[in-house]
């Protein structure tokens, strides 16, 4: 498997090295990581077939809901490597490392799609947030190749963790962490950082109610495999500005 991240962990036998997907709980270590394990799932396309990092065309928004089936997430591919070990702060001042993009390129990454603001997020029916491509303008800032909200305007290094670079957004989106395996799959095994699920599940009620069928089904936990489409086949409009 390639680019496996680990964690030091301390325990009764000193200190150990384990991979995400192996952590069970919350973990504050005293090098500043955040992390929130989930279930490890397998990224499928639309026929269940796995989805293969070297397949993922560049530049595209691809979603895919985790770790939560009412939580939408972004997968990119990006035209280059990603920067490595990026520290990042909360809205509260703690700080987390970020170890970058994997995949035999290292340019894969992943990010929670609600942005910490004001919970603006990718449904069905709208994207007011979104990945836009380097090249193409946006009102947010100078900088291209960025994530996008276009409620308020913040914009997110994706290069960098999503670290807040324009707009009133108190902290980076929030990181899905993957696992790139030795035969190109990918999988999803948590979250690193803090995020906005718990407002988000009580702010959300009659969309959630609408589209998964209700809260409770949407605060699900998504087990097994989780699919990937494009954001134009996941949602009715994209908005960028």
């Amino acid at each position: 498997m390639q680019r496996r991240e680990f964690f030091k962990v301390v325990s009764g036998a000193g200190m150990i090295m384990m991979a995400p997907s192996l952590i069970t709980t919350q973990l504050r270590a005293d090098d500043g990581r955040l992390y929130q394990t989930y279930g490890k799932v397998q990224l499928v396309d639309a026929n269940g077939e796995p989805i293969l990092a070297s397949k993922l065309i560049e530049e595209e928004n691809y979603i895919f809901n985790y770790p939560y089936v009412g939580i939408s997430s972004f997968l990119l591919a990006l035209p280059q490597k990603t920067q490595t070990n990026v520290t990042l702060k909360s809205e509260d001042g703690e700080e987390y490392l970020w170890k970058g993009g994997v995949g035999a390129k290292g340019n894969i990454v992943a990010y929670n799609s609600i942005c910490p603001h004001q919970m603006t997020h990718v449904n069905k029916n709208d994207a007011f947030i979104s990945y836009q491509k380097k090249g193409k303008k946006t009102m947010a800032c100078k900088e291209t190749g960025v994530m996008v909200c276009g409620s308020h305007l913040s914009a997110y290094d994706v290069n960098r963790g999503c670290k807040v670079i324009a707009g009133p957004a108190p902290q980076p989106l929030a990181s899905i962490v993957l696992e790139h395996h030795d035969d190109d799959t990918l999988w999803a095994v948590g979250v690193l950082g803090p995020d906005k699920f718990h407002e988000f599940f009580k702010a959300f009620k009659p969309e959630l109610k609408e589209q998964y069928g209700g809260k409770r089904k949407a605060k699900k936990k998504v087990k097994g495999t989780a699919q990937v489409v494009t954001l134009a086949e996941f949602t009715k409009d994209i908005i960028q500005y």
